[in-house]
């Protein structure tokens, strides 16, 4: 298989490409909370509380100009931005779900509670 190459990064197989985009500690976690609903910055601090703010600032402009969700920034004051997802994003969705339900699996084998949130 050919090599190909984005952004002058070399990508050796899809998976590698695709795991760039979406992969990380951070980018399904976002898009699984965004899969549903539209959410403030502060929303997305809130339900993630373990990620910094640089982080997810970070985060969540890898993920507006590759095409996964949109930022809607309203002309009010104090400024209002919503993120939502996009369809390119909303098509992740469904290999997250896989993902996370394999872990699930993984942490039952593993004999690993789910930690339950307040």
């Amino acid at each position: 298989m050919p090599d190909f190459i984005y952004n002058n990064k070399v990508y050796y197989n899809p998976v590698e490409f695709a795991m760039d985009r979406i992969g990380g500690t951070w980018k399904m976690p976002i898009l699984w909370r965004l899969r549903d609903r539209v959410m403030r910055y502060n929303e997305l601090k809130k339900d993630i509380p373990h990620i910094t703010h640089k982080m997810l600032t970070t985060q969540l402009r890898e993920l507006e100009e590759e095409g996964f969700i949109h930022r809607q920034v309203y002309a009010v004051v104090p400024p209002k931005v919503e993120y939502s997802i996009t369809q390119r994003g909303k098509r992740s969705i469904e290999i997250i779900e896989i993902i996370r339900n394999y872990g699930l699996e993984l942490m039952k084998e593993f004999n690993i509670e789910e930690k339950k949130r307040n």
